[in-house]
């Protein structure tokens, strides 16, 4: 049988011998075919003319093969022809894959701002501390108010949450003038007069959303403002700078041993849910170098201190603030921001470096009280 033998049908999409009749199970070609039949006719592709080798089985078979798609928008794979290469050859699985050029660790913060920023801040803080203790209770009270102003911003813009800021801040500051006056229950009744200005002040508003209102209104006067009194209570001992500087020295150390040891070393992550950069070396870079630290300031800054209290208030120091750092995180993770606010160049906004100076200060200040009083 020749090629010439094979005649096609369009109306059927199907193939075949023309000096056979049609394969049994495929409809009839030619003109004569009834035009009725032929509208519910399943259309065919239309195929190259190239008759499958193997005689009247395999076209038999080959009938079959080419009985088309069962819907319309589907397309058969094409088919090369015998001794064609295919244009898109497949990839071998062995082939070798080149690798992934490796990622440059970055900081991913400008350093240079962020260095310098820090050493202003550094100088106006000790300058004011061993000038004029009053002053530097001043500067505890600025940095309360804005935190205070930021945190609630961010609340409101983010969850429409209005915390009221007008008593919040009057009695944050007050707060912390209290505390270092009367000691702690001088904090502690601003505190309590705090939060009751803020369920006040926010009832002369519309009574929907009243309770979340007041709810951050109390959060934010004991996260910001009432921890930051222990700082001021601190200043109150004969001591009471080198013990704030301590808390301060202490706190930047682990910060510092944090971020080199995880940034050079870390490939465990701590808590990848709330902080991804944060790793467990990291954890344990700050615990080495806040133990250092404290070694050192309380054998040779702190009346009546000794070195191994230094190991243990530094232990504690590292654990503090990585759990306070941790909680802004997790806050400014339900606000959707990655800063506080941007008044600081290279570190976001003033609660960004609060975060663990907060929850670190009522810790040093107890522990300092146990081991050598608070006078």
């Amino acid at each position: 049988m020749n090629d010439s033998s094979w005649r096609a049908s369009p109306q059927a999409g199907y193939w075949g011998p023309s000096d056979q009749g049609p394969v049994q199970g495929a409809a009839p070609a030619g003109p004569a075919y009834d035009a009725h039949n032929a509208q519910q006719t399943r259309p065919m592709p239309i195929v190259p003319d190239v008759p499958e080798p193997g005689g009247d089985q395999d076209v038999d078979q080959g009938a079959a093969r080419l009985s088309g798609p069962l819907f319309r928008d589907e397309t058969p794979p094409a088919r090369p022809h015998p001794g064609e290469v295919p244009q898109n050859p497949e990839p071998m699985p062995d082939a070798p894959q080149p690798a992934p050029a490796p990622q440059k660790k970055s900081a991913g913060r400008d350093l240079g701002a962020a260095i310098g920023v820090g050493v202003g801040l550094g100088a106006v803080i000790v300058a004011s501390l061993f000038i004029v203790k009053a002053v530097f209770v001043g500067v505890i009270a600025v940095a309360v108010v804005v935190g205070v102003w930021e945190l609630t911003k961010r609340l409101q813009e983010r969850k429409d949450i209005r915390a009221p800021f007008v008593p919040l801040a009057i009695g944050g500051a007050a707060m912390v003038v209290a505390g270092y006056a009367r000691g702690a229950e001088g904090a502690w009744a601003a505190m309590a007069l705090t939060a009751l200005a803020v369920l006040v002040w926010r009832m002369t508003e519309r009574p929907e959303g009243y309770l979340k209102d007041v709810t951050a209104g109390v959060f934010t006067a004991f996260y910001v403002p009432f921890l930051a009194t222990f700082v001021a209570m601190m200043l109150t001992a004969d001591d009471g700078s080198w013990r704030v500087l301590t808390f301060l020295v202490l706190t930047v150390v682990s910060d510092t041993g944090a971020y080199a040891v995880g940034w050079r070393f870390g490939t465990h992550k701590l808590a990848p849910r709330i902080s991804p950069g944060k790793t467990r070396e990291g954890l344990l870079g700050a615990i080495g170098f806040a133990m250092a630290a404290g070694a050192l300031c309380m054998q040779f800054l702190i009346d009546d201190g000794s070195w191994w209290q230094g190991l243990l208030l530094g232990l504690a120091v590292a654990v503090s603030a990585t759990l306070g750092d941790l909680g802004e995180s997790m806050i400014k993770r339900d606000l959707g921001i990655k800063d506080m606010g941007t008044l600081l160049p290279g570190h976001g906004g003033i609660m960004d470096r609060l975060d663990s100076l907060l929850p670190t200060a009522p810790v040093v200040w107890l522990l300092l009280v146990i081991f050598v009083g608070s006078s």
